[in-house]
């Protein structure tokens, strides 16, 4: 994507003692973000590392005016409100009717009803109007966490602009026909796991958890699982300031943060994904902000993109190999055997050619033991061929 990398870190613009030492910071901090607005041309290289240092960017009246400017957003010549007109046949229009429906607790607390349903009733146009107009964009759930976010802190004419941009740029790869592309996302994750806790990489692939568990956070920017407005905008202004593959980065903070949390778990699948799933709201959210800058400068995505691929390529080879094995193992084998003779029984039933029984029949019971022992030695047969064809994936099939 053809987004401008921060040149700077997140602790730029802070005290010397590297601390955000409060109101005069802020103050400096705020007359530095109106010089950079005012250049000409705009200073967005300052306005980025204004976003990305501690605190962000402040205030949501400041957000108005340096988040257009991070995404090439022309405040200028913002788009018209959408009317109704973009809800009349269109292919995803009751899904997101449900799950703006379903987005009330993303309101803030004690806003008067009225007003929250007159802006749901925004949020459903902002989201379709940009549907419709990129028809090669296809909605996901989730997508109205991001917008609504939008919508809240700049008001409808600019969220449909930002909205817009937005997705053509750091959420393009989540509203593809197909999760493949989100599924290559998240690949990202376990490459940066690997170098930075070998051990904790280690566990979680024993555990075979894999990172379902992180799906909800890259495609809804965490706003689905924090419950603090100020977090999540802490984090967008993080996000909008960065690279598109940073949330994947900030994914790996958290999980390093959480280290021995998670070696504290059992080594099985449902226990560690219960737990992360689970983001507690009071992580210190700065420090893991500049972890994820750091990790993103050490570890840069070029860098990681073979091993993401060789990930995916993995897994789809595992699963193909299952499938294949799944069709061969005594189990299945047996399975398929029990199948074959309950319908020949029904055939014979309807027939009226029943078998004699087995206890009266020698030739049955010879038939039958005849059967187990081609079983047997079929089952060893498969057996053999698996360690044979791919031992590595053995802990997964047997």
């Amino acid at each position: 994507l053809a987004v401008r990398e921060p040149s700077e870190g997140p602790q730029s613009w802070t005290s010397a003692s590297g601390q955000n030492d409060g109101g005069g910071d802020k103050k400096q901090k705020r007359l530095l973000i109106h010089q950079a607005l005012t250049r000409d041309p705009v200073d967005v290289e300052s306005l980025r590392a204004a976003a990305l240092s501690q605190g962000g960017l402040l205030t949501d009246e400041i957000r108005r005016k340096v988040w257009p400017k991070l995404l090439g957003v022309n405040v200028y010549s913002l788009p018209p409100k959408p009317g109704r007109e973009v809800r009349q046949n269109h292919k995803d229009c009751h899904q997101v009717l449900l799950d703006v429906r379903r987005s009330i607790r993303r309101f803030p607390p004690g806003m008067q009803e009225e007003q929250r349903q007159a802006l749901q009733e925004q949020l459903t146009d902002i989201i379709l109007h940009v549907l419709k107009t990129h028809p090669d964009l296809h909605y996901y759930q989730g997508y109205h966490d991001i917008a609504v976010t939008l919508l809240l802190v700049s008001g409808e004419r600019m969220a449909v602009a930002l909205l817009e941009r937005l997705s053509t740029l750091h959420l393009r790869d989540f509203m593809d026909p197909t999760m493949d592309s989100t599924k290559h996302i998240l690949n990202y994750l376990m490459p940066i796991l690997q170098q930075e806790s070998p051990r904790l990489h280690d566990f979680m692939q024993r555990a075979e958890v894999g990172t379902i568990f992180a799906l909800s956070w890259l495609i809804t920017w965490y706003g689905h699982v924090l419950a603090n407005f100020q977090h999540i905008l802490r984090l967008y202004d993080f996000f909008l300031a960065s690279h598109p593959l940073m949330a994947v980065y900030f994914a790996a903070a958290i999980v390093l943060f959480r280290e021995e949390e998670v070696l504290a778990c059992d080594c099985d699948m449902p226990s560690i994904h219960q737990l992360l799933s689970q983001i507690p709201q009071d992580l210190p959210y700065e420090t893991l902000i500049a972890r994820a800058h750091q990790l993103f400068q050490r570890l840069p995505h070029a860098q990681l993109a073979k091993q993401a691929a060789l990930q995916l390529q993995k897994r789809e080879e595992t699963a193909a190999f299952q499938q294949a094995a799944s069709c061969q193992r005594p189990d299945a084998i047996l399975r398929q055997q029990q199948q074959q003779r309950h319908l020949t029984t029904s055939k014979a039933e309807e027939a009226g050619e029943l078998l004699p029984a087995a206890e009266h029949s020698p030739l049955v019971k010879a038939a039958v033991w005849g059967i187990s022992a081609t079983l047997g030695a079929a089952a060893l047969a498969v057996t053999q061929t698996a360690l044979e064809w791919a031992p590595e994936f053995l802990l997964q099939l047997f």
